[in-house]
């Protein structure tokens, strides 16, 4: 055995002649030899994913359970936040600007967009820190780097799951019965889900190149929030305001927007579909295949770039 592990490398005098002269990839190509942390084909990209779900499930539940653990009310404040996100936006809005007058249960109309924005804001400020946040793991482990941002994602939804919880509450509190519609609520949510994790492998990309984008974002996501429809109702504001066409396609395709529009029509009785813009199921369906889709391939081309330089 000693023999084995002291024997000296062969020289060259050792070495096939054959060997000799031939370019490096040829050579690599004759002994079996691939590229350390290659690109893999996007079937077998996807297939590694699904192998490591358990990981991507048990990370983000981890990263969760994590979050608030020096806090002394702890879990608590995954359904506190965004309560105390929407009380001040209630003040701000509601109360001192009076946007509630043109909104009926305006409560539960302003609770469900802020919960459901915060879903997507969230996700795409994780998803901005995932690779440059994770080097550590990136550079000591050898596995899919989209594995980051897709666990992200899902314990944003899992955050979203509690504040659900308390929005229910809040609904039944301020008259709003349950329908049949609120059956709406899993395809909606699964293709915001898409759609944020989309966003989240693009951004994920960008902030791995440029972590200043990090510093960014907060001011982008806030601005979108405001275009979004959050605080106040977009078909009220578009009434009777001659507004240029682009701007009111702009409004009303807005996929935060989109998302928002079909929790309300799932959940709040008075939220009518002649309130939701035209084709909006086909426009959240759309918007979830071109994020979910274009980020997940855009993502993938720059797997081995991860965690290195």
């Amino acid at each position: 055995m000693s023999q084995v592990l002291d024997a000296p490398p062969p020289t060259a005098a050792q070495a096939d002649p054959a060997d000799q002269g031939l370019p490096p990839a040829e050579l690599a190509a004759k002994y079996g030899l691939t590229v350390s942390g290659a690109r893999p084909s996007l079937p077998a990209y996807v297939r590694q994913l699904w192998q490591r779900r358990h990981f991507i499930t048990a990370f983000a539940t981890a990263k969760l359970t994590a979050q608030y653990s020096q806090a002394k009310l702890g879990q608590l404040w995954q359904i506190m936040t965004p309560l105390l996100n929407a009380a001040v936006y209630y003040f701000i809005f509601g109360v001192l600007m009076n946007t509630k007058r043109d909104v009926e249960d305006y409560v539960p109309f302003l609770v469900t967009g802020v919960f459901v924005f915060t879903f997507t804001q969230q996700s795409v400020l994780a998803g901005t820190r995932a690779i440059s946040g994770s080097l550590g793991l990136v550079r000591a482990l050898h596995f899919p780097r989209a594995s980051l941002p897709i666990s992200y994602c899902l314990q944003q939804l899992q955050q979203l799951l509690f504040s659900m919880c308390a929005l229910l509450v809040i609904l039944l509190c301020f008259g709003v019965p349950p329908t049949p519609a609120w059956l709406l609520v899993l395809p909606a949510l699964v293709l915001q889900f898409t759609f944020n994790t989309g966003l989240a492998l693009v951004m994920a990309r960008i902030g791995s190149r440029t972590p200043d984008i990090a510093q960014l974002m907060p001011f982008v996501l806030r601005t979108w929030m405001y275009a979004s429809g959050v605080m106040w109702s977009i078909d009220a504001v578009l009434k009777g305001r001659d507004l240029p066409h682009v701007v009111k396609v702009l409004l009303e395709c807005n996929p935060a927007a989109v998302y928002i529009d079909l929790m309300r029509f799932a959940l709040i009785d008075s939220f009518h579909h002649d309130q939701l813009p035209h084709h909006v199921w086909a426009w959240a369906v759309g918007w979830a295949v071109l994020a979910g889709l274009g980020g997940f391939i855009y993502f993938w081309k720059a797997e081995e770039t991860y965690g290195r330089g």
